[in-house]
């Protein structure tokens, strides 16, 4: 009898639990809002990638999904409408697909999709659009989202050379050469993948217009006995950024490495240019005779995660020059070198972190690796008519060596320093710790307000060296200190 009770009870419980299960499911299905007038909300109703190069990938844009409603709902179907044609691809909460069907969401909550777009080459040299729709299936309700990406056809150029363990990690180096025969065409923009290298004896040079885009940790190195001729004008300069054009990287820092003027590398120039968004906008290396290394004219270097120049017992020539926004330093003049700096604007307002360098380095030494004190003299750095100014409290450094020589010389230039100027030597007519009044530092506009004190308080005979500004004024016969009249 007792067993009876037992069994009774075992069956008694299992037909309860089915009965339970069958009852949960029934629900389950009764839980979903199946109304056809139900539908999704989205965070937007398109998704624009703006300018996208043929065959580079885009970044990755998010779109919400909600569902707005007091039950759950089912989405019978999330595909792209061109399906495996799209150059779009779509991932939906995790799941990568060209199309996904019984997705569910909660009651009032919500769900991501996950956008890129790769666009095919078509060899032409205008913007293409390339288009395509997201669309969402449910109740039999169908809306969409439109997706639009203007794509960009490019010369590209990609690393085709290696160097086994180049680096200190053991890593090789990959790299192109490059063709230098004749200036690069400017009817499409150049994408440089890795190092593209200005080879030996060779000269590359740059016309007006000419667009060049820098992947990822790419940089452009001339060698030894190599040049670059940047010859930008005033209305069409020669732009170097990064690929990523898309905002936020649109004005993001630190997307590739540099411009880097090796040791030996001779006689570059650089003239009408806008160099923007890297690590390093110009590492100049040691000299390969007696003329500048750099010549460095009419240029506006902006948004770089380490520096804006960065020389090491080189010589730069440079005027009418803006270096500003720059996570450490905006100019450094390091291991000595012979520099010379007329009508430049160094305002460093770096606000993606908190900066706690100098805007402007000067430096007459290096640590070797064995931690040897190696001299290098800095035979001269002058500074005519320039502005050094940035949000940290103290924005020149002056690292000396006592053992070597450190000449340097600000006549007529305004500086924000706590250092001692003093010094008639040294600091000629200088405006100290006196704001210079800047347009609009949030978006590296350092042109000066009216009321400036850096207007027309310059030095004339240095004007008369530089008689026009960076935007194309004939300065006054007093002129304004910076790179702007």
């Amino acid at each position: 009898m007792h067993n009876l009770k037992i069994k009774f009870f075992t069956y008694s419980g299992l037909f309860v639990f089915i009965i339970l299960i069958l009852l949960s499911s029934c629900r389950k299905d009764e839980d979903f809002i199946t109304d056809s007038s139900a539908k999704l909300s989205f965070s937007a109703d398109s998704v624009l990638f703006d300018t996208v190069f043929t065959t580079l990938g885009s970044v990755t844009k998010r779109l919400m999904v909600y569902n707005p409603n007091n039950q759950r709902i089912k989405i019978s179907s999330i595909r792209l409408g061109s399906s495996s044609a799209s150059m779009f691809r779509i991932n939906v909460d995790g799941t990568p697909a060209l199309q996904i069907s019984n997705v569910e969401i909660a009651a009032n909550d919500s769900m991501f999709i996950f956008i890129k777009v790769t666009v095919n080459p078509n060899n032409q040299n205008n913007p293409l659009i390339v288009t395509d729709d997201i669309i969402f299936e449910t109740n039999s309700n169908i809306q969409k989202v439109s997706l639009t990406a203007w794509g960009q056809d490019a010369y590209y150029h990609v690393p085709d050379h290696e160097i086994p363990h180049f680096f200190q990690n053991g890593s090789s180096l990959f790299y192109s050469i490059a063709d230098c025969q004749t200036p690069w065409p400017t009817n499409k923009p150049h994408v440089i993948y890795g190092y593209c290298v200005v080879d030996s004896a060779n000269t590359l040079i740059l016309s007006e217009g000419t667009k060049i885009y820098m992947a990822p940790k790419a940089v452009l190195w001339v060698y030894k006995d190599g040049s670059i001729k940047v010859n930008g004008s005033l209305n069409n300069p020669v732009k170097f950024q990064g690929s990523r054009l898309d905002m936020p990287y649109r004005d993001t820092p630190g997307q590739w490495g540099k411009i880097w003027l090796s040791a030996l590398s001779k006689d570059n120039e650089i003239n009408y240019a806008i160099i923007r968004n890297g690590s390093i906008g110009i590492q100049v290396d040691t000299v390969a005779n007696s003329n500048p290394t750099l010549k460095l004219n009419n240029t506006v270097i902006e948004n770089m995660s380490t520096a804006g120049i960065y020389a090491q017992g080189s010589v730069i020539k440079a005027t009418n020059t803006v270096v500003t926004n720059c996570g450490e330093y905006a100019v450094v003049l390091s291991i000595g070198g012979n520099y010379e700096f007329l009508h430049c604007t160094i305002g460093n307002y770096w606000n993606y972190s908190i900066r706690k360098t100098p805007s402007l380095v000067l430096n007459n030494y290096y640590e070797d690796a064995n931690n040897n004190i190696q001299l290098r003299p800095l035979v001269n750095a002058y500074f005519g008519n320039c502005i050094i100014y940035g949000n940290t409290d103290d924005e020149l450094l002056l690292d000396k060596n006592t053992n070597s020589t450190f000449n340097f010389k600000f006549e007529n230039c305004l500086i924000k320093t706590k250092l001692n100027t003093s010094n008639a030597t040294n600091y000629v007519s200088c405006k100290i710790n006196q704001n210079p009044f800047f347009n609009n530092t949030d978006i590296n506009n350092l042109r000066l307000l009216p009321n400036s004190p850096a207007k027309l308080s310059g030095s004339n005979g240095i004007g008369a060296l530089v008689p026009i500004d960076l935007d194309g004024f004939t300065r006054a016969s007093t002129p304004s200190i910076g790179a702007f009249e």
